[in-house]
């Protein structure tokens, strides 16, 4: 159970699509990362252990904390990982809170390094549900795939609708299906990484589970966040959701060809993501039509250039 949020994580599963192979990574499907990126399943819980992460059986955590490009992420490291018997409830909440968030954010840095270290420049769209995340992933694979080697995770509460699109498109794919979660944590990035391998210097889009609201407060480990809003959601939608926002890189405003039948103002929404984060982005696209994505995959590039100049 994920407390910060209140979703299940117990439920998770993984399907390779290329090969049918399915598995359950919930809580209770106890596993052991490998320095190689590789796992070994136990019979009883451990804490994903990677390198650079040294951990001693009195249960105090040493963590090494790594140049990140997380600009907006809050370094937790420092709190408190210890429940006090006399706390009241709200103390020990936050402090349960913290520790869960803390716990994601050193798996966070594991995959980060993991990426690094094989050239992956690993993205994550973030969306409400319906925004268009899966048609711009297929147009962007189909444009892009004969440039270069790409690979998606996708999230989804159920089925493999998405990942078999994306699959037809033409990118390795593996689905990951948190059940009652809200969300894709390191953890789950990790488990779907390790089986579906990226190639050294490829392109890896995760694609969040709909949600304009968890994702955000969750690292993976990805160089880039980018926040898809589209133009039937509200103009609003930045204020509303601030923290998803904050926490982008890039916002992409979908679905520009229906602004002819929709009540959305371009210019107010783009004035609430600058005032909720002065530093992001902006791109108008269709996913359908195909407008606008020749500086999407633009931006993608400056992107790969930027993660190149950090290795």
């Amino acid at each position: 159970m994920c407390a910060t949020c209140g979703c299940g994580a117990s439920e998770t599963t993984l399907t390779n699509l290329q090969t049918g192979e399915r598995a359950d990574i919930g809580d209770h499907a106890h596993a052991h990362r490998q320095a190689d990126g590789t796992w070994r399943d136990h019979d009883h819980g451990h804490e994903t252990i990677g390198e650079g992460d040294h951990r001693h059986a009195h249960g105090h955590d040493h963590h090494h904390h790594h140049g990140s490009d997380d600009h907006n992420h809050v370094d937790r490291d420092h709190q408190t990982e210890h429940s006090h018997p006399q706390a009241d409830p709200q103390t020990t909440t936050i402090d349960l809170n913290a520790r869960i968030l803390a716990k994601n954010d050193r798996a966070a840095e594991r995959n980060r390094a993991w990426f690094m270290g094989r050239e992956v420049l690993a993205l994550n769209l973030m969306s409400a549900p319906g925004a268009g995340k899966t048609t711009l992933l297929e147009r962007t694979i189909a444009n892009l795939k004969d440039r270069q080697k790409l690979f998606v995770l996708e999230g989804d509460q159920a089925t493999d609708n998405d990942g078999e699109r994306v699959k037809a498109a033409g990118a390795a794919a593996v689905q990951i299906n948190t059940g009652a979660g809200c969300h894709l944590d390191a953890e789950m990035v990790a488990r779907g990484v390790a089986v579906l391998k990226p190639d050294v210097g490829s392109l890896l889009f995760i694609e969040n589970v709909g949600n304009l609201v968890c994702p955000a407060l969750f690292s993976l480990g990805e160089h880039k966040r980018v926040a898809i809003l589209s133009v039937t959601e509200g103009d609003d939608k930045p204020s509303k959701y601030p923290h998803m926002f904050r926490a982008a890189h890039l916002m992409l405003l979908n679905k520009i060809d229906l602004l002819a039948h929709v009540d959305f103002d371009v210019e107010h929404a783009i004035n609430n993501a600058k005032r909720i984060n002065p530093a992001i982005e902006v791109l108008q696209v269709s996913a359908r039509t195909g407008d606008g994505m020749a500086a999407w995959e633009d931006w993608i590039a400056r992107a790969r250039h930027e993660a190149d100049a950090l290795a």
